[in-house]
C-alpha cells in the first residue's frame, strides 16, 4: 500500500475543518477531506458568520445573502466530500464576534483530534499576523491543529521535525515519528543555534529526536544551522522538498498562547508546505 493511501495519523476519529469560504481554504479542504478519507474519519467542517454592531450598517439584505451563500457553500462541500467517499460529513454555520474561539470551542465540544484550517483568510496576507484567526486557534486550541497553505499537498514523502528541546518539541517529535513510520517518511530533525554557545544544547536537542527515530528504523538526518529559528526550518524545507513540518505550539518560553515573534508563527506565515502544530499533554 503506498504512502497516499495509509493514514498518517494513529488516532484520527474525528477531524474538524474551518473555512472562510475564500479560496484561501482550498488547500484546508482538499487535505482535510483527503485525511478524512485516509483515516476513515469523522469530518465536521464548519464557517463562521461574524456578528459585529458596524455590520448593521450594510443593511440585512446584505447580511442575508452572505448567510445565504455560506451556507450554499457548506453544502456543496458537503456534497463534495460525499463525492470523494467520505461515509460522515456534518457542517454548521456558526454565528459569533470571534471566530477563533468559535471554532477552538467547536473542537472542544466534538472532542476532534486534529483541526484543519487554511493559512490566509479574506484579507489575502502575505504572513500570518497576531490577531489572525489561524494563530488565536493554534494558541488556544487543545487538540493538533493543521495549517494548510492554499497550493501545499501533504504527502508525508519528508517531514521536518523543528525542536528546541522543549515539552511541546518533544511532543510534536513523537507525533512526527509516528507519521514517518506508517508513511515510511525520510525525517529532518532540526534546531537552530543563534550562537556559537546554543550550539551543544542544539546538537543535543536533534541527537535526541534522531534516536527516537532511529529506534523506530526511521531515516534521520539531523541538522544544527546557525541563524533565525523559523529562517533556517523554512530554508531547509524548501531545499529538502519538505510536504509537512512538524512542530511545537511554543517553546521553552512557556508562553500560554502563540504570540507575534514565536518561530512556531513565522514558520506557519512563510513556509510554503503545511505545517502541523503539536502540544504537550
Amino acid at each position: 500500500m503506498s504512502s497516499a493511501q495509509i493514514c498518517p495519523v494513529a488516532k484520527l476519529e474525528k477531524l474538524l475543518l474551518s473555512t472562510d469560504r475564500s479560496a484561501f481554504s482550498e488547500g484546508a479542504v482538499r487535505e482535510a477531506i483527503a485525511f478524512a478519507g485516509k483515516c476513515q474519519s469523522r469530518l465536521y467542517a464548519m464557517s463562521v458568520l461574524e456578528t459585529n454592531p458596524e455590520y448593521e450598517t450594510i443593511g440585512a439584505s446584505v447580511y442575508k445573502k452572505e448567510e445565504t451563500e455560506a451556507l450554499a457553500y457548506l453544502d456543496a462541500l458537503k456534497t463534495r466530500a460525499t463525492k470523494e467517499g467520505l461515509s460522515f460529513c456534518e457542517t454548521a454555520l456558526l454565528y459569533g464576534r470571534e471566530p477563533y474561539r468559535l471554532i477552538v470551542d467547536e473542537a472542544t465540544d466534538r472532542k476532534v483530534d486534529m483541526i484543519v484550517i487554511g493559512r490566509r483568510g479574506h484579507s489575502g496576507l502575505i504572513k500570518v499576523l497576531m490577531g489572525s484567526v489561524a494563530g488565536h486557534v493554534i494558541g488556544h486550541a487543545l487538540c493538533k491543529v493543521l495549517v494548510v497553505p492554499r497550493a501545499a499537498r501533504i504527502e508525508c514523502r519528508n517531514v521536518l521535525i523543528a525542536t528546541d528541546g522543549s515539552d511541546h518539541s518533544i511532543a510534536a517529535a513523537a507525533e512526527a515519528i509516528v507519521i514517518a513510520k506508517r508513511c515510511g517518511s525520510r525525517v529532518v530533525a532540526l534546531s537552530s543555534a543563534f550562537s556559537e554557545s546554543e550550539l551543544e544544547e542544539a546538537k543535543a536537542n536533534v541527537q535526541k529526536v534522531a534516536d527516537m527515530a532511529q529506534k523506530e528504523g526511521i531515516p534521520v538526518e539531523a541538522v544544527t544551522p546557525f541563524g533565525r529559528s523559523h529562517e533556517n526550518i523554512i530554508e531547509t524545507a524548501g531545499g529538502r522538498g519538505v510536504d509537512l513540518i512538524v512542530m511545537g505550539t511554543y517553546g521553552k518560553t512557556g508562553l500560554k498562547k502563540l504570540l507575534m515573534g514565536s518561530s512556531t508563527e513565522k514558520v506557519i506565515g512563510h513556509a510554503s508546505c503545511a505545517v502541523l502544530v503539536v502540544r504537550a499533554q
